[in-house]
């Protein structure tokens, strides 16, 4: 384990089984989400101790954290940045404006910056293609996006 996981407090996992039925599979998803919510991620110290409290094998568990998007098994930054890549906002070059978000963060998709204020990522879709292009940065949307809009919506969050 790393130094960020010998430091997880298993008191916010504490709090989120208080309400859980012991053994409920139906629940793994929505405790994810919680646990996810309380620590920013998934530790893997809290998944362990999730699985020895909810007789959840590991492989259950790890099965469904990495099935979908939604879940990080790694420390995240502060700040999501999501570009969307769907065919809408491809034609409407969505491709500069993840280039954009790159240079702006210095990272690319996939990466979060070494001070942990922003992960940057792309999606397939973000739903919003009458906005095309267009980028979340946490729960904000922001459309017909050019590229010299990028620097001054992510200072917003700095």
């Amino acid at each position: 384990m790393g130094a960020i996981e010998e430091e997880i407090n298993l008191k916010q996992l504490d709090k989120i089984l208080e309400s859980a039925t012991k053994g409920n599979v139906a629940e793994l998803i929505p405790i994810l989400q919680e646990i996810q919510k309380a620590y920013g991620y998934l530790p893997e110290a809290v998944l362990a101790e999730l699985g020895g409290r909810m007789k959840f094998p590991a492989s259950r568990i790890y099965g469904v954290a990495t099935f979908y998007e939604q879940f990080y098994l790694e420390p995240h930054g502060r700040h999501i940045v999501k570009c969307c890549r769907g065919t809408a906002c491809h034609v409407k070059h969505g491709p500069e404006i993840i280039n954009a978000v790159a240079q702006s963060l210095n990272i690319e998709p996939g990466q979060t910056t070494d001070d942990m204020q922003f992960s940057f990522e792309t999606v397939a879709c973000l739903g919003t293609c009458f906005l095309a292009p267009v980028m979340m940065v946490n729960n904000d949307y922001y459309g017909n996006l050019k590229r010299n809009q990028i620097g001054d919506i992510l200072k917003q969050y700095k």
